[in-house]
């Protein structure tokens, strides 16, 4: 009976410890086994605290909004139909990026791979010879804009849509770098040169080592103590990239700027400018009432006003974190320079993309793989090798079926009859659209809703670009969970 009891007692215990270990948040709620325990196979549950705003960016919260033309179609371009859609929440740059942070990208270029790759430093360098016109005397910009100190906060321009990506993709790169060497793992290297540079998908997949700090605790029993960083860790950030079309307009829209109160649904869509109104000076009383808001060309030869009053201060460029700022912080969302965006132009792309996050200009990637399954190694940069998404792989996807979709439900057979595209017309799936006016363009243009288009090899010194990056988890700021909380009002 004694033994009965004990037997019983001990059974009671084990429940009880069981349900508690079940109950607990260091314990899975389907299997009540232990997270972050190496005694109990060592799976981790990461307690994430948020995503951190990157360098230079500011939170877009994204919503539904009425993109396409909100001004007068003076072009007759018909390409721009009003349509609902929504946009995630995602992180734009404040400001355009200038010619002192596009240097620092081309030294670290000229220093990692300078002795060996020389082509690759060249290949990112700006195309200056942008500024040449044949009755204008502009060789001062040519020889002044991209280096003098003078200009370094203006934006950089004579940059093409690939050098923009390859811009975002080193960025990328640095802030992550940054971040594991703020959290101890790494040690600072600024001897890293050819391939032993740090890339972000290689550190991600072994095939980068650095100079290691120190490691994090590996809790898997079978596991040699300590690990690398895996992307579940949460420490390295999303990539930086160049902002789609329907980001960059709603983020230039700034309409969060019109809600009158806190957790009321005003919706105002029909916004002409990146402010409010339908003026281009400043609307308000005081010391800044009739100041010009935007850098444009105000009229025929008038490209900064009148001596003794320049009405936008500024002949051409002006500096990045100049004029008025919308809603959300943004600098330059209207004038300064035009900015490239991600995708890739059809005239009719308006009436053809998806109600959320529409797009058009993907190509679908994944990382090279050799016969074991196993990533092939890096290539001479430093770089994961990645290829297209077979079509073979994707026989029983409903969602998608080709890797390629650039010019999907664009026309296909029709367009190349009746458009001809990149034929008899400049419109190819090289043709990327740039957003916004320019300091050489008139107010028209600076309405968000207006779009243009040029081959992503060309450059202009009327265009520049600025980064995005994706919001992980909830599409709300202060580290908000997603989804209405009812639970916990």
């Amino acid at each position: 009976m004694k033994n009965q009891k004990s037997t019983l007692l001990a059974c009671l215990t084990l429940v009880s410890a069981f349900m508690f270990s079940s109950c607990t948040k260091d314990s899975s709620s389907t299997t009540g086994w232990n997270y972050n325990d190496s005694d109990w196979g060592g799976f981790e549950r990461v307690e994430y605290a948020g995503q951190e705003t990157g360098p230079g960016l500011v939170l877009i919260e994204g919503g539904s909004f009425a993109m396409g033309q909100s001004e007068q179609d003076v072009m007759y371009e018909h390409h721009n139909v009003t349509r609902k859609v929504t946009v995630k929440s995602f992180y734009m740059d404040q400001t355009e990026i200038s010619n002192l942070q596009y240097r620092e990208y081309l030294y670290w270029l000229g220093r990692v791979f300078g002795a060996d790759y020389p082509e690759v430093q060249r290949k990112a360098l700006p195309d200056t010879l942008v500024w040449r016109d044949e009755l204008a005397y502009n060789e001062p910009y040519v020889e002044y804009y991209l280096r003098h100190p003078a200009y370094a906060n203006y934006p950089v321009v004579g940059v093409s849509w690939l050098q923009a990506n390859d811009y975002c993709k080193w960025r990328t790169d640095r802030v992550n770098e940054l971040l594991l060497i703020s959290q101890g793992i790494l040690d600072i290297n600024p001897n890293q040169v050819n391939e032993d540079n740090f890339n972000t998908d290689a550190y991600l997949i072994g095939q980068y080592e650095g100079m290691v700090k120190k490691n994090l605790p590996d809790l898997n029993p079978s596991g040699s103590g300590e690990r690398r960083v895996k992307f579940e860790d949460g420490i390295v950030q999303p990539d930086y990239r160049l902002p789609t079309e329907a980001e960059w307009e709603f983020a230039a829209l700034a309409l969060a700027g019109n809600q009158p109160y806190p957790d009321e649904e005003r919706i105002t869509d029909r916004k002409i400018y990146p402010w409010n109104g339908t003026s281009v000076r400043f609307p308000k009383g005081g010391g800044w009432q009739g100041t010009i808001l935007a850098n444009f060309v105000r009229g025929q030869g008038d490209y900064m006003g009148m001596a003794g009053k320049l009405n936008d201060n500024a002949e051409i460029t002006a500096p990045v974190d100049t004029y008025f700022p919308n809603d959300y912080g943004l600098f330059n969302m209207a004038g300064n320079v035009s900015e490239w965006v991600m995708d890739v132009y059809r005239p009719m792309s308006t009436q053809d993309v998806n109600e959320l996050n529409p797009f058009r200009g993907n190509v679908f990637m994944e990382p090279e793989l050799d016969a074991d399954g196993i990533p092939v190694e890096k290539d001479s940069l430093g770089r994961v090798k990645y290829v297209k998404v077979k079509d073979e792989d994707n026989v029983n996807r409903t969602n998608y079926k080709k890797a390629e979709v650039i010019n999907y439900n664009d026309g296909d057979e029709m367009s190349a009859a009746a458009y001809n595209y990149g034929v008899s017309s400049l419109i190819n799936n090289k043709a990327r659209v740039y957003k916004g006016g320019s300091w050489a363009d008139r107010a028209y243009y600076l309405s968000p809703g207006s779009r243009r288009f040029m081959d992503e090899e060309r450059s202009t010194a009327m265009v520049g670009f600025r980064c995005a990056m994706d919001r992980v988890g909830s599409p709300s700021g202060n580290d908000l969970p997603g989804g209405n909380q009812f639970k916990k009002r």
